[in-house]
């Protein structure tokens, strides 16, 4: 694992407006995060642990405070061009998978590779090749309905990786599943944090899912409370 850090995050603050009123989320966070770990956000309901992630991905932008990955400060890049960012070095992998129904399993992690350049062979090759990762090579031509909550989180999973990101962003990956199948997509993340080196951040309200990360944040009322090594 590298030492330089991909995540830097210096003095971030953000919030929301509710009606007539301002709503704090997150307060003067600071935080790095090195290329290569594997960080659990935590903490309890409402203490900004999604924000924070979606500040980093790129999904929201910070009031105030600096965020950069990979040394970009991606809060000062236009809406296009963060775009284009999160689609070439982010990773999403959501609770409820957010495939799409009417596209098999092939067709759901094929669906990123459709704006680059790659031939029609060329993104074949690397879809097979990510779905035997997880294990979902003989369900690849099953549509969503007809898989279980775990192999649809195997696919999401694939699909994640399909574009080769530097960092995963996992939002309460097993909060749909059961435990069998929660442990079964834990190992996958940590076989592609260590097999792979992917950078992963993940909240979860789960101590087994945070069990499986290297390290923990742990968040309460939007500020950063503690941080350290399991």
């Amino acid at each position: 694992m590298s030492t330089m850090p991909l995540v830097e995050i210096r003095h971030v603050a953000k919030s929301y407006r509710r009606g007539v009123q301002t709503v704090p989320v997150l307060t003067d966070i600071t935080l790095e995060i090195a290329e290569g770990d594997f960080i659990a956000l935590v903490g309890p309901s409402g203490s900004g642990k999604s924000t924070l992630l979606n500040l980093i991905a790129g999904i929201d932008r910070p009031d105030s405070g600096e965020l950069r990955v990979a040394g970009l400060d991606i809060a000062r890049l236009g809406e296009a061009a963060l775009a284009d960012w999160r689609a070439a070095h982010i990773g999403f992998i959501f609770q409820f998978y957010n495939l799409m129904p009417v596209l098999n399993a092939f067709e759901n992690v094929e669906l990123p590779l459709m704006l680059t350049r790659l031939t029609r062979r060329e993104r074949r090759e690397r879809v097979e090749m990510v779905l035997d990762m997880v294990s979902m090579s003989d369900r690849m031509s099953h549509y969503p309905s007809e898989l279980s909550g775990g192999q649809q989180q195997r696919v999401a999973i694939a699909r994640a990786l399909i574009t080769d990101p530097k960092l995963i962003v996992a939002d309460e990956p097993t909060g749909d599943l059961d435990r069998a199948s929660a442990s079964d997509v834990l190992s996958m993340l940590q076989r592609m944090n260590r097999e792979l080196g992917k950078t992963i951040i993940m909240v979860t309200h789960d101590a087994h899912a945070a069990g499986a990360a290297r390290a923990l944040v742990h968040l309460e009322k939007g500020e950063l409370i503690d941080a350290g090594r399991n």
